[in-house]
């Protein structure tokens, strides 16, 4: 994975800040490829309850004015039936974890 631990924390603080503590913070896409450059971060959050857009898009913006690169949010409800999109992100994450 292409996060260091300290970029790691940082995700995992301002997520817990903006989406409260019940979020679980997962990373999928082209940072899990080490052999890769560049590229956004694409961001894989669940809650409890679903998130109003402002907050998602709070989210966004927090993380990309920390990390200096761009985000994507993908956001959905553990108690709702994922999108098919949703489901391939789900397949695919790596959920994160506080650095030791």
């Amino acid at each position: 994975m292409r996060l260091s631990p300290e970029q790691i924390a940082t995700v995992l603080s301002i997520a817990h800040k903006v989406m409260g503590d019940d979020v679980t913070v997962s990373v999928f896409g082209s940072r899990l490829d080490d052999d890769r450059r560049g590229g956004d971060l694409d961001v894989l959050v669940e809650t409890a309850e679903r998130r109003p857009l402002l907050q998602r898009a709070e989210l966004k913006l927090r993380l990309e004015a920390a990390l200096d690169i761009p985000v994507d949010i993908l956001a959905c409800a553990r108690n709702t039936e994922a999108t098919p999109f949703q489901a391939l992100a789900m397949a695919r994450a790596v959920r994160l974890e506080a650095p030791r």
